[in-house]
């Protein structure tokens, strides 16, 4: 009985808190219907046995409690250290429940690299969490499964590279962003002023160009609505009440809690996404395919003669909602990190400057300077791998049994390659847990590529819009550097602790922008 009540503890700790978090202590008392569940359950499960492995050579692992598996040794606001700790005790590969589901944990760059690259299709699946299978059904690009999920990703490349991702095109309209950001910037005359919204908009309107073919005003009421969406929902799919909703589902369903506002806002993301699509149909003209949605919907009326739908409305609404999320918020949360850590070591601002200065002077960048530039690249690369903006990676999933590292790891099993075992993998890194860009350069000022950087993933499931991204943090990094000179506001301390969430975002922080013709001298 001392078993059950230390469990009921726990969970009784998750949930209140939880409820206090969003406001909702006073329906605190819908907990009692799941405490009472997991009672019983405790009960039978206490008197008909324990979880076991049931697996000869499955990957070892802290021993689950009942019901909530191994939730009860983790801070479910931010799990990732506490998982990569564990890796030190279990190895690069070993196991972990939530609740009772089974998952496997790859660690370190060796590991997870072999895992993703050398036994891809093995482990190219997606998992099956309640949540996301809630709020995707299956549908879109990061979210959907077998041939569906191949489409669909054949289809995102080719359109990304038809509207120019990688070339002239595409860096021309970042460089128009570019102008429009600055000069929004400028607007606040160096008093100090919160980024988020102003460099989510602009990131946004990259990836909305080639979905809708037009761009949104940063103050425009249907700009502002969806970016309070997204970051609401990347906030709250971190939460505690969302990893019990994962493990629980059936019971946590009815609950109050930040997991019914992530389905919330979910919906209201598909609704507008089918009302925009709507809209196009009504005016697509075949000959004439301006964006995403148009080539999508061409595809939609090609494939009518055919028995295997993929072109359906059902994959628009996902993959727009995807690639919107996907192509805004990695990317911003990204550029904030960079400013936050640019007033954090003003001397490694003033050298991109210099850097600036020397190669670009006035003129306005383009990717080809990149090469020019080692140091300033070589920030950049440090910026993504200390960000760690995902991680846990996005969950995968076994499409079959495989033997990995003298482990049998069945079919449908989740696997999470952790990404931070990898951008913090002491035999590549130096100093892994500080911003050093040096990790990037040689004893001569070279850039140097590190085989451990891979804040995009790899294998099968890497981010599609790896070439878009890598464009957009170098111009729209140095189009800030080369106007701005950004300095925190007096007497404040800038944390680089991240904000909980689904991604390790930068916590708000305000900052000021100085010309650069006021800083120079400096």
């Amino acid at each position: 009985m001392q078993l059950v009540y230390s469990l009921l503890y726990r969970l009784i700790a998750i949930y209140a808190e939880e409820m206090i978090s969003i406001d909702y202590i006073e329906e605190f008392f819908p907990v009692i219907i799941l405490l009472s569940i997991i009672l019983c359950a405790s009960l039978v499960y206490i008197f008909y046995g324990q979880n076991k492995n049931i697996y000869r050579n499955f990957p070892p692992g802290p021993k689950p409690l009942p019901i909530i598996g191994n939730m009860h040794i983790f801070n479910l606001k931010g799990p990732s250290d506490k998982i990569l700790q564990l890796s030190e005790q279990y190895g690069s590969v070993f196991s972990i429940y939530l609740g009772t589901k089974m998952i496997v944990v790859l660690c370190g760059y060796e590991t997870v690299k072999d895992a993703l690259v050398n036994y891809a299709e093995a482990f190219s699946g997606r998992s099956n969490l309640q949540m996301f299978h809630d709020i995707a059904k299956g549908h879109g690009i990061i979210f959907s499964h077998d041939e569906n999920w191949k489409v669909m990703r054949r289809f995102t490349i080719s359109t990304f590279r038809e509207f120019g991702m990688g070339k002239k095109t595409i860096e021309n309209k970042i460089n128009e962003e570019c102008d429009l950001l600055v000069q929004e910037i400028q607007s606040y005359k160096g008093e100090p002023f919160v980024n988020t919204m102003i460099i989510n908009a602009a990131v946004a309107n990259i990836i909305v160009s080639i979905l809708l073919g037009y761009r949104f005003d940063y103050d425009d009421p249907t700009t502002l609505r969806l970016l309070h969406l997204i970051n609401e929902g990347v906030r709250l799919v971190g939460s505690p009440m969302t990893w019990l909703y994962n493990a629980f589902p059936s019971i946590v369903r009815w609950l109050p809690g930040s997991h019914q506002t992530v389905l919330k806002n979910a919906a209201e993301m598909r609704s507008f996404v089918k009302e925009t699509f709507t809209n196009h149909k009504k005016q697509l003209d075949v000959n004439d395919q301006r964006n995403l949605i148009d080539v999508f919907l061409v595809k939609q009326q090609e494939e009518k003669s055919k028995k295997n739908l993929y072109f359906h409305n059902d994959n628009l609404t996902m993959l727009a909602v995807d690639l919107f999320i996907a192509g805004m918020e990695t990317t911003s949360s990204t550029l904030r990190w960079g400013l936050l850590l640019m007033m954090k070591y003003p001397d490694i601002q003033r050298k991109v400057q210099n850097e600036i200065e020397r190669v670009i002077g006035s003129a306005q960048p383009q990717a080809e300077h990149r090469k020019k530039m080692p140091y300033t690249d070589a920030v950049i690369h440090e910026i993504q791998r200390f960000a760690n903006i995902a991680p846990a990676n996005l969950p995968h999933m076994t499409t079959q049994d495989v033997t990995f590292k003298g482990y049998f790891i069945p079919k449908n099993t989740q696997i999470i390659p952790l990404l931070t075992s990898v951008l913090k993998d002491k035999a590549h890194f130096e100093k892994p847990d500080q911003f050093y860009p040096e990790h990037f350069l040689d004893c001569e000022g070279n850039f140097v590529k590190n085989e451990a950087f891979m804040p995009f993933s790899a294998g099968r499931r890497i981010c599609p819009g790896e070439t878009l991204a890598k464009m957009e943090l170098f111009l729209f990094f140095i189009r800030l550097l080369q106007n701005f000179t950004f300095q925190p506001t007096p007497g404040a301390v800038l944390d680089l602790i991240p904000e909980v969430g689904f991604t390790a975002t930068p916590k708000l922080y305000y900052m000021r922008a100085l010309p650069r013709s006021e800083t120079s001298d400096q």
